[in-house]
């Protein structure tokens, strides 16, 4: 297949001095405990960055609606601000912004460079204490100007919560076009605010379950084009595609190890007994990972690798089960009322995701790894599919309503829900890790 990706161009970023006026105290006043049960979002005040015409005005909008939507933050409107920013590079006049209760201010600029370069710059601002707390400058092309936006706004996520930002990340997924009965599915990948959609497969073939490698430029997914379903993995940027492995009977639920050097799965074998195998993508060797009459399927390795979760109606329905990588110590983990499917372990590797059916309801949420602390983040008619974003902060899942599934995505308090813009139909997310 022909590569319809342009490789990602190399960002560069170097460190703006601070203004004599604004040394960096040892602590800043201003900061988020994101590890509160309900955080109040944070005024934040986020000008129009000088220069580059329309341009300016877009990297800062892009940088808005990132904070806007993590649920964070709150930009305040522009009409209300005092003090109209002429230099960034200027201490602001700080009683400006704290009568507008902006207890952060961003303040940037945008130039072309004489190589044609895009060059913009940040400076964040705390208010209240009067001092800057950070200030960055990027280069890039002209087709990387919405993530040096999306890298901006994770420096600033980061600043002030002091955990990493999942701005600057993309989604894989299936774009679906077409009547119900004649659904065209099609792999597409796109940025995690919906920008930028290109498509990877053409739709001749129903593709399923695509997910991401931490080497971040490959996935594996599932594809119907010989009548039964097959895992491939596909280069990202130069189309290059190979089969897995052709395995009899029928394979699902494909995900790499957090080395990249392997894809857990279930196969269903003849006996029509579904089993969890993992195969060696150096060398093909696969190994069998459960040896039950059950169906055993959806595994998910931790983040170390050391062990994997997955689901079982081994005990009369589908509940999530911990092993080893190897196979050993299978242990239950959920024992609440209704059917567990799809669970997916956090990048921080303290909780574990997971959809749920009971009652007639389809939920998506959250448990420790021992099983304990269940928390339902959210509700809905057919919605299943969690996908974390790289920080373990927000979770992205489909949910089925006006005939067809849509993305939408929610953080772990289930207060900050999202709906993610497609053209078409969409279903089956997974988020990548940070871009480099």
């Amino acid at each position: 297949m022909k590569s319809i990706l342009k490789p990602l161009l190399m960002i560069i970023a170097m460190a703006l001095g601070m203004t004599a006026a604004a040394t960096l105290p040892a602590r800043a006043l201003v900061e988020l405990n994101v590890n509160k049960g309900n955080v109040e979002p944070l005024p934040i005040a986020i000008t129009d960055f000088q220069g580059g015409d329309a341009l300016g005005a877009e990297i800062s909008g892009i940088v808005s609606a990132d904070l806007k939507r993590s649920g964070l933050f709150a930009p305040i409107d522009k009409n209300a601000f005092i003090e109209k920013i002429s230099n960034p590079d200027a201490t602001p006049r700080f009683e400006d912004w704290k009568v507008i209760n902006a207890q952060a201010l961003v303040t940037g600029s945008v130039s072309k460079e004489a190589d044609g370069r895009v060059r913009a710059q940040y400076r964040l601002w705390d208010t209240f204490a009067g001092q800057q707390m950070s200030g960055e400058q990027f280069f890039a092309n002209d087709a990387n100007t919405r993530r040096v936006a999306h890298i901006i706004a994770d420096a600033i996520y980061e600043r002030l919560t002091g955990e990493k930002g999942y701005f600057d990340t993309r989604v894989v997924f299936i774009d679906e076009s077409g009547a119900k009965n004649a659904r065209k599915k099609r792999l597409a990948i796109m940025d995690q605010d919906g920008a930028n959609v290109r498509y990877l497969s053409d739709g001749k073939s129903i593709v399923l379950t695509p997910r991401f490698s931490p080497n971040r430029q490959e996935i594996t997914y599932m594809s119907y084009e010989s009548g039964q379903p097959k895992v491939y993995l596909l280069q990202i940027e130069t189309g290059q595609r190979e089969l897995v492995g052709d395995f009899p009977g029928m394979t699902f639920a494909p995900r790499f190890s957090p080395d990249g050097q392997k894809v857990i799965m279930s196969l269903l074998r003849d006996d029509g007994n579904s089993n969890i195998f993992a195969m060696d993508l150096r060398s093909r060797s696969t190994t069998r990972l459960t040896n039950s009459t059950a169906i055993d399927t959806s595994p998910s390795y931790s983040p170390d690798g050391s062990k994997v979760v997955f689901t079982s109606d081994r005990g009369g329905r589908a509940q999530i089960y911990v092993m080893g990588a190897d196979g050993s110590g299978q242990t239950r983990i959920s024992f609440g009322d209704g059917v567990y499917s799809t669970p997916v372990w956090s990048p921080r590797g303290d909780l574990i995701a997971f959809t749920k059916q009971t009652a007639g309801e389809f939920q998506i949420g959250v448990m420790r790894i021992d099983g304990s602390g269940e928390r339902i983040l959210s509700t809905g008619f057919q919605q299943e599919g969690p996908t974390w974003a790289p920080n373990g902060r927000v979770l992205m899942f489909f949910r089925d309503s006006a005939g067809g599934p849509k993305l939408v995505s929610v953080d772990l308090t289930g207060r900050n829900e999202q709906s993610i813009p497609t053209a078409n139909f969409a279903s089956d997310p997974a988020w990548s890790p940070l871009l480099e």
